[in-house]
């Protein structure tokens, strides 16, 4: 009798186990609320299809997550801010999940899944976009002239943590806090105006936090780190600009897509491509992105001058690296790794508000002293300056030519400035820049 009920139960056990397999659990909800839109963030005991889609009258977004069972609780969410009213959910063809979003108002969905990496599980990504974009503001005047404009770019946010450090540390949260402390000094000074790219605990991909700082028409793009490394005895702060591999393959995409973005060549819209065959705009790109990559590595090296007097330094020079937050074509771009966040010394000092400071300050200091001497010419700081002829330190892979058409100015000009007939420069040699 034992062994008839054995072999009756054989196929139910089987088909019980087969279903277990391939079903999967939401084990947590998360969310996140950016300036132009909300984040929902489902974590996955493994992967699931969905599908998505929306309903109006009242507005609703319907997601469908095939086989899975939801053990994470909803309640919990702060709805407070975005556009959703409640969170509800469902059992759906007896055994797919459905999420119903209700609206406050219209928005634009988008979802996509993550498969698990490192400690990160299987996710899916629900971005609920607003349908009224608020437009970016641009150029402060003073005085009829205007500011410069700094773009600080805090890394990671939202469900990307960055680095962890003891004790919980988040290199999230120690960059964003650093991050607000450079805004308030670079917005202190005359001629400047600093602008945050990540203003809050979100994600923003590494695409969109460059074309953030080209709708600023930013002078400058600096983007705020804390190192990691498997040895807790790592340590030292360091500043990297775009290497020449992140250049060339720049050019060549931009180049692709330049009948949608070839209004923001030049830095603040002096360029336009639109209008070029494609030899002289592939020219005019490598210029372009040459001259970039120079004034990255002038002004990260300023940066490092003055990090080096509050962090010891990683390395004494400004370090080159395909970093896909530096590759613009038109705005100057550094990273700043402030220090080793897995170094227990360096981590300390990485959460204290007042290290941050000092670092926010050198940070301030490096970019000021570099704008000082290069202040673009239709700036304050150049009016202040009396029309007199910036100077130009010269860095490793530059050319006479390069130079020139970063500052807009002849060749010829170049050397009658300087009193040279040769095109051969020097690492560190210095040149006036007569007035274009």
């Amino acid at each position: 009798m034992e062994l008839r009920w054995r072999w009756l139960m054989a196929p139910v056990c089987a088909l019980a186990m087969a279903l277990s397999a391939v079903a999967a659990e939401v084990k947590g909800v998360r969310l996140w609320r950016a300036p132009d839109h909300t984040r929902l963030v489902f974590d996955l005991s493994g992967p699931a299809e969905h599908k998505l889609f929306t309903l109006g009258a009242p507005h609703r977004v319907v997601v469908d997550i095939a086989d899975t069972e939801l053990i994470a609780e909803l309640d919990g969410l702060d709805l407070k801010g975005t556009p959703i009213a409640q969170v509800r959910h469902a059992r759906h063809n007896g055994k797919d999940l459905r999420v119903v979003l209700d609206l406050q108002t219209q928005v634009k969905p988008r979802s996509f899944a993550l498969r698990h990496h490192d400690k990160l599980p299987d996710r899916l990504v629900i971005d609920l976009y607003d349908n009224v974009k608020n437009a970016v503001k641009t150029l402060k005047q003073v005085g009829g002239e205007r500011d410069i404009v700094i773009a600080i770019d805090a890394g990671h946010g939202g469900e990307d943590p960055g680095a962890l450090g003891p004790g919980r540390l988040r290199e999230k949260d120690v960059v964003l806090a650093i991050a607000r402390q450079l805004n308030k000094q670079m917005n202190g000074r005359p001629g400047f105006s600093a602008k945050l790219v990540r203003t809050g605990d979100y994600y923003i991909p590494h695409r969109e936090r460059v074309n953030i700082s080209r709708r600023m028409r930013a002078d400058l793009f600096v983007s705020i780190h804390a190192d990691a490394f498997t040895r807790k005895d790592a340590r030292g702060a360091g500043v990297y600009a775009v290497s020449t591999r992140g250049a060339t393959s720049e050019t060549a995409r931009f180049l692709a897509q330049r009948e949608n973005e070839s209004d923001l060549i030049g830095g603040a819209g002096s360029l336009s491509l639109g209008d070029k065959d494609d030899t002289l705009a592939g020219v005019l790109l490598d210029l372009s992105m040459t001259a970039t990559m120079n004034a990255s590595l002038n002004i990260g090296a300023s940066v490092l001058n003055q990090l080096g007097k509050v962090a010891h330094l990683h390395k004494e020079r400004v370090e080159q690296a395909n970093f896909a937050v530096l590759r613009s074509p038109d705005v100057p771009s550094i990273l700043v790794e402030t220090g080793f966040i897995t170094n227990p010394q360096e981590a300390k000092r990485l959460r204290d508000p007042r290290f941050q400071s000092k670092l926010a300050q050198k940070l301030s200091d490096g970019i000021v002293a570099h704008f000082n001497s290069h202040p673009p010419a239709d700036t304050w700081l150049a009016a202040q300056r009396g029309g007199g002829a910036q100077r130009h330190v010269i860095v490793r892979g530059e050319t006479l030519s390069g130079i020139a058409a970063r500052y807009k100015v002849s060749v010829a000009a170049l050397k009658k400035a300087n009193g040279i007939d040769t095109s051969v420069i020097r690492v560190g040699q210095t040149l006036n820049i007569p007035s274009g």
